[in-house]
């Protein structure tokens, strides 16, 4: 269980531990969970090749997680 994201956490690592997680991703764009490019990805450069800003889809998910 995670308590608290970092943009320099990779995908993969979040998956595994917070499955809950996974509509965030989807939300951004990002439809290719299961592949293994993606799991090694950071959520910075998930944010980059998708045009979203990573501070604000790490806070997001950091509230989420918070108040489960």
């Amino acid at each position: 269980m995670l308590k608290e994201i970092t943009k320099d956490m990779t995908i993969g690592d979040i998956l595994d531990k917070e499955r809950e997680t996974v509509p965030f991703f989807l939300e951004m764009g990002m439809h290719c969970l299961g592949c293994p490019s993606s799991r090694g990805e950071t959520v910075e450069q998930a944010c980059m090749v998708h045009g979203v800003d990573a501070d604000a889809l790490v806070a997001k998910i950091n509230e989420f997680l918070k108040n489960k």
